[in-house]
């Protein structure tokens, strides 16, 4: 190591979003986490991911909690430390490209509610539809850090990465972070890719990946070594498996060479007390299944997401065709071609993920297509970086069908004051507008347990004033 420049490595920590999200379907609740937070606080992560992605939905739908009040825990208890957050691009937090207002309303108010790092990814990687959220965390002095969702294909060349990293440069972002949400960038590619990026730009890299294929704990070292600024990592209950590499594991891997990330690992050691008995108690009670913390190389083989797996795993249960699974696998990348070769994440990665499901059931290819399967092939989401399969969008949109050229999103009329309208009776913050944007009938819902809660609160309270105590 002499003669090597001291350069640590900066860590992102993930067991408060994509940690959990990843092995336990985001059901860990504020109550959970709030604890911890002020010993997470000390510990010196370039930031902490904590919003964002799928912890949106799953607070409003399955915790009925209210994900703008989480945000503001978060704010109150990080008093030093740099809270993060994971950004579809167009799609925000929910499955649909949204109108520019809702966007950019969107990412005021979570930077108002306490972000300060907003990683936007694209499930296409069309940069378009990165746009209008990079230029609103621009205006709001948040920094935009641009996602490119890694994937492997015949069009994924290192041209195309290096090609598209200097596009993210010039259309002002911040930082690069390579989302490798499969867990399909093995080492020396890794080495390749950072290498060259580093060449090419002059923004900090961070790397994400998963272990799923298990090979991620060696993918960070070599990254490192080719001068990556950051990685994500999870506290060692909530790491490896479909999430990532542990925090602990990797701060000694790095102890006592140039790029000691400087962290106290008696600290992490308490912090990891902490979490445990949540993840035991997920075990227990089947929350967290145990298939879920191996290894599976047939990753790199079908490129399928963890949690694209478990998805496609309880679809077949539904339809009892749990023995088709394998079939579907194997359908899984030939539906991807057929799509353009998109890179498989939410929500791409649920569009291919049913339509294999589809073709596999109903015995004959595209027999029957999904209203998603039909935005794609149309342009709705974007463009994709191959062209689609010609026979495929013959059968699915018919021979004359208009495909979409322009930005997806120059289509979409603005969309805020029609939805304050039609939320108005249940809106008691600025916020729910927005709550309500992304899942409408998830959000009224939990807006009617919400003043339900209130009145019983309330009735409570008068008991109280007049002398009789709820039992």
């Amino acid at each position: 190591m002499a003669g090597i420049e001291k350069k640590p490595v900066k860590i992102t920590e993930t067991i408060l979003r994509d940690a959990h999200q990843s092995l336990i379907a985001t059901r860990m609740t504020t109550e959970q986490m709030l604890p911890i937070i002020e010993k997470m606080d000390k510990v010196g992560y370039h930031s902490v991911e904590c919003w964002g992605g799928a912890t949106f939905d799953a607070s409003l739908r399955f915790l009925k909690e209210d994900p703008w009040d989480r945000l503001r825990k978060f704010r109150d208890g990080f008093k030093n430390t740099k809270l993060q957050m994971l950004f579809r691009g167009q799609n925000i937090l929910g499955y649909r490209p949204y109108a520019d207002d809702v966007v950019e309303y969107f990412v005021q108010k979570s930077v108002a509610n306490g972000i300060d790092i907003i990683r936007i990814f694209d499930c296409l990687n069309d940069l378009r539809n990165l746009q209008t959220a990079v230029k609103a965390a621009n205006k709001e002095k948040a920094e935009a850090q641009v996602a490119l969702s890694y994937t492997l294909g015949d069009a994924y060349t290192l041209e195309y990465w290096v090609d598209i990293a200097k596009r993210i440069q010039d259309m002002g972002a911040d930082s690069i972070c390579i989302k490798d949400m499969a867990g399909l960038l093995v080492p020396y590619k890794a080495t390749e890719l950072i290498g060259a990026l580093k060449e090419a730009v002059d923004l900090p890299i961070q790397l994400h990946t998963h272990y799923t294929s298990g090979v991620a704990s060696m993918t960070y070292l070599k990254a490192v070594e080719a001068g990556v600024d950051v990685i994500d990592t999870a506290m060692s209950p909530f790491a490896l498996g479909t999430s990532q590499p542990a925090t602990e594991v990797m701060v000694e891997t790095f102890k006592d060479t140039p790029y000691d990330t400087g962290l106290d690992q008696k600290l992490l050691s308490e912090i990891a007390d902490y979490f445990r008995p949540i993840r035991d108690e997920a075990l227990e009670s089947g929350l967290l299944n145990p298939k879920n913390m191996g290894v599976n190389i047939k990753t790199l083989l079908y490129q399928v997401p963890g949690g694209m797996l478990s998805n496609l795993t309880s679809q077949l249960k539904e339809q009892g065709a749990e023995d088709k699974f394998y079939d579907v696998l194997e359908e899984v990348p030939r539906v991807r071609k057929d799509l353009g070769e998109p890179p498989l994440v939410t929500p791409s990665s649920q569009i291919v993920g049913t339509q294999a499901v589809f073709n596999v059931l109903m015995g004959e290819r595209y027999k029957m297509a999904t209203k998603e399967t039909k935005d794609i092939l149309s342009g709705k989401y974007g463009e994709t970086v191959k062209p689609f399969n010609e026979e495929v969008k013959e059968k699915v949109l018919g021979k004359d069908a208009e495909v979409i050229t322009c930005r997806p999103a120059d289509l979409i009329p603005d969309e805020l004051d029609t939805l304050r309208k039609e939320c108005g009776q249940w809106i008691q913050q600025d916020e729910d507008v927005l709550s309500y944007a992304l899942f409408p009938q998830v959000a009224v819902d939990f807006f009617k347990y919400r003043a339900a809660q209130q009145t019983k609160v309330d009735a409570e309270m008068a008991d109280t004033k007049n002398g009789s105590y709820p039992v």
